[in-house]
């Protein structure tokens, strides 16, 4: 069989497949039962996802509820089971030492019938058994009443009065009243006993509640103080990780916490040691690489200045000092400022700044400012990302607008003017290192076009970013968005 052969037999096999497939799920009761299976998987893609949005997010809400939740619900159902036992046993023996008193006071009804005004059974009923009897006319006995869901009391007395006594009978448990009235017909009239509902129930709802109120308490408060110490360590290296990523220092912090929390920690001061060792050997390799350049370049100099001046020796002081200024420019974008140390900046007085210098050279500017202007900053750093973004901007566009925001999250500035702006589908290429656009305004004449990289490298160095958009103005709009 060659190959060819073999393909036509796999796309027959398995034509012949789907067809198979398509009889099959076109018999009624096999489309129900997919149907059915369909809706039980949506159902709990549902719930799956109201769970989710009503779940707490934090990780200390979380804890709690895993600890406190299956600890309560075993604690009620373990409590519940006991007193629940409990309860019926006691309150089914309470029920039948009241029903024998009444089947007592029967036989000495019957057994005295000299006691034509009962007075004596209404007397030892109440002197010895604390029940308050009388006798009705004979009548039909009231409707009963109704019936509460879980009454226990109803169930137990009924039952012990249908073994014991075996007449017809009419009792009512129902209310918040401290006794409970228990009718049984006799031959010739019917007796009526008021019994109190402490001698026929046993009540243990108060224990309950105690018990449930006063373990769960306890066990809440041991929970939200060790959960709180579990915790902790756990924000300190968030906010460790937050700051370093920012460029901040990160002062005092060393592992703490479970053994899992101080690995994480271990692993983010050696993960922040490497980097540091890696800025630290890269700062130097360029130190010594300016230094060396910058001995050339002098050199270049000096033997110009030497030389007689002609048009070829005047191109070439122009080309050492383009090739000094591309250097200074190389550097500084593989330095990226990183020594500096972050400080409390004002960002209103860094805008208005960058105003009169653009000002100075020719154009039109304003600057506005909302909210809190005393942001976190490397002061160097950032002054040189908004003027690369500044000085772009003045580059192509006789008009400026500068506006900084900071709210309690992020401090964001914008850049407009009205120059040509930059087409869309080139807006992040401007970002790339060295790239020099043909027809935008990133081709600085002269330049090396890593003024926009360098100011993303320094916003993104502080946790933030840099945006192209259109502007208002009617050129191009740079947005500074950093965490403060």
């Amino acid at each position: 069989m060659t190959s060819l052969d073999l393909h036509y037999s796999v796309r027959a096999a398995i034509a012949r497949l789907h067809q198979a497939w398509a009889w099959y799920d076109a018999i009624p009761p096999i489309r129900k039962i997919h149907s059915v299976l369909g809706q039980i998987a949506d159902g709990w893609r549902r719930m799956s996802r109201w769970l989710t949005g009503v779940m707490p997010k934090g990780l200390y809400a979380r804890a709690l509820l895993i600890i406190i939740l299956p600890m309560v619900i075993l604690q009620s159902v373990v409590a519940f089971v006991f007193m629940e036992r409990h309860w019926n046993v006691v309150t089914q023996r309470l029920s039948a030492g009241v029903v024998q008193d009444i089947a007592a006071l029967i036989d000495v009804y019957r057994g005295y019938p000299q006691d034509a005004d009962q007075a004596q059974i209404r007397r030892i009923a109440q002197e010895r058994l604390g029940l308050v009897v009388d006798f009705l006319p004979i009548s039909e006995m009231p409707p009963p009443g109704p019936k509460p869901f879980f009454s226990l009391l109803d169930s137990s007395l009924s039952d012990e009065l249908r073994k014991q006594i075996g007449r017809p009978f009419w009792i009512d448990t129902v209310g918040k009243s401290s006794l409970v009235e228990i009718r049984v017909q006799l031959d010739n009239n019917v007796m009526r006993i008021f019994a109190r509902r402490s001698a026929a129930y046993a009540s243990n709802s108060e224990i309950f509640l105690i018990w449930m109120v006063g373990t769960s308490t306890v066990l809440l408060t041991v929970a939200i103080i060790f959960l709180r110490n579990q915790i902790k360590p756990i924000l300190k290296l968030a906010d460790a990780a937050e700051s370093f990523g920012k460029g901040r220092d990160v002062p005092n912090f060393r592992p703490r916490g479970a053994r899992e929390v101080r690995r994480a920690a271990q692993a983010f001061i050696e993960m922040k040691t490497r980097v540091e060792r890696a800025i630290e050997q890269r700062t130097t390799m360029l130190a010594g690489v300016s230094h060396d350049l910058r001995t050339v370049l002098t050199r270049f100099k000096l033997e110009l200045v030497l030389v007689d001046d002609s048009p070829e020796v005047e191109a070439m002081k122009k080309d050492v000092d383009e090739m000094a200024r591309m250097l200074e420019a190389y550097l500084a974008f593989a330095r990226g400022d990183l020594g500096e140390s972050a400080a409390p900046t004002d960002m209103a007085a860094f805008l208005d700044e960058l105003k009169d210098d653009a000002e100075r050279h020719g154009h039109r500017a304003t600057v506005v400012f909302h909210g809190a202007p005393i942001v976190t900053v490397r002061p160097a750093a950032f002054k040189r990302c908004l003027a690369n973004l500044v000085s772009n901007a003045a580059r192509f566009a006789p008009s400026i607008a500068i506006t900084g925001h900071r709210d309690h999250r992020y401090l964001t500035i914008t850049v407009d003017d009205d120059g040509p702006g930059i087409p869309m589908a080139k807006r992040e290429d401007v970002f790339k290192p060295f790239l020099r656009l043909d027809d935008a305004r990133n081709q600085d004449e002269g330049g090396t076009g890593l003024g926009l990289a360098i100011a993303r490298d320094i916003a993104r160095s502080h946790g933030g970013d840099i945006a192209l958009g259109d502007s208002p103005l009617g050129g191009l709009r740079a947005t500074v968005r950093v965490p403060v």
